[in-house]
C-alpha cells in the first residue's frame, strides 16, 4: 500500500501548515503534493512557502499564488460582500508588498497540473479545475459536466482545492471520483479544523476503482489562538481572524 497525502489553501496559516505536517508524519505518507494558494489572509506567507520549499513539495500554481507571482490584478468576486473585497484587497497588496524575491520567483515556477498514475488509474491534481485556478468546482456539480470534464482532462480521480470545502463524490456508476481536499489554512467548514487528503493506494492492479483506492478527508486541530493573534497583531486586516473564529459566516 502507499499512502499519499495532499493539502491545498493554507494561505499563510503557518500555525495550521505545522499542525498539518505533524499529522501527515504520523498517518505516514510516502509522498506529500499541495495543490497551491500559499499566500494571503494570514501573515506567514514568506514562512509557509520556505516550509514548502524545505520539504520540497510538488506544488501547484493556485490562483492566489499565480496573482502574486506575476503582479495580476485584483479582481472583485460577486460573491464577496464590500468587507471582504477590502479585506481581500489589503491582504494581497501586504503579500505584494513583503513577500521575499525569492519567494516570488519560486512562485513563478509552479506547473497548473500534477499527473500520477498508478497501473491503469489516472490521478489530476488541480486547484481549481483542470483548465482554470480560479472556477470553483462544488460538491454539487452537475454529473454530467463533471464526468465529460474528467473524460477530457484523462482523469479517473480528479483531487482539487480551492472552494475551502472537502467532500469525496463517486460518480459515473463508480468510474470516477472527485475529491476536494478542503483547505489546510482558511477553511469554510462549520468546523473551521484544518483539513487534508489522506489517499491509500490499496492495488494499483484492481479491476475497480473503488478497491483501487481509500480516500479520507482528515480533519486536524491547530493552535487557533495563535494564528487569530498573528493575525490582529498584523496588517492582515482581522477579517480574517472574525471568519477563523466564527464569528463571520
Amino acid at each position: 500500500m502507499m499512502k499519499i497525502a495532499v493539502i491545498s489553501d493554507v494561505h499563510g496559516n503557518l500555525p495550521a501548515l505545522e499542525a498539518v505536517l505533524e499529522d501527515i508524519s504520523r498517518y505516514g505518507a510516502d509522498q506529500l503534493y499541495c495543490l497551491g494558494d500559499l499566500t494571503d489572509a494570514a501573515p506567514w506567507h514568506n514562512e509557509v512557502i520556505a516550509r514548502v520549499r524545505s520539504l520540497r513539495i510538488p506544488t501547484i500554481m493556485g490562483n492566489h499564488d499565480e496573482r502574486i507571482a506575476f503582479d495580476l490584478p485584483v479582481k472583485p468576486l460577486a460573491k464577496h460582500g464590500p468587507e471582504e473585497r477590502a479585506a481581500r484587497l489589503t491582504a494581497i497588496e501586504f503579500t505584494r508588498n513583503t513577500i521575499t524575491a525569492d519567494n516570488k520567483q519560486f512562485l513563478r515556477t509552479l506547473p497548473s497540473l500534477l499527473r500520477l498514475h498508478f497501473g491503469r488509474y489516472r490521478i489530476l491534481l488541480a486547484h481549481g479545475t483542470p483548465d482554470s485556478n480560479e472556477t470553483y468546482l462544488y460538491a454539487d456539480h452537475p454529473e454530467a459536466a463533471l464526468q465529460e470534464m474528467m473524460d477530457n482532462a484523462g482523469a479517473d480521480i480528479l483531487i482539487t482545492g480551492h472552494t475551502h470545502l472537502s467532500y469525496v463524490r463517486t460518480i459515473s456508476n463508480g468510474l470516477k471520483t472527485a475529491i476536494n481536499t478542503g483547505s489546510a489554512g482558511r477553511s469554510k467548514e462549520p468546523d473551521r479544523l484544518a483539513s487534508y487528503l489522506r489517499l491509500e493506494i490499496c492495488n494499483s492492479n484492481a479491476p475497480t476503482l473503488a478497491e483501487m483506492f481509500r480516500a479520507t478527508i482528515q480533519k486536524v486541530e491547530y493552535d487557533m489562538e495563535l494564528t487569530l493573534t498573528g493575525i490582529r497583531n498584523s496588517p492582515v486586516p482581522d477579517f480574517y481572524a472574525d471568519f477563523l473564529s466564527g464569528v463571520l459566516t
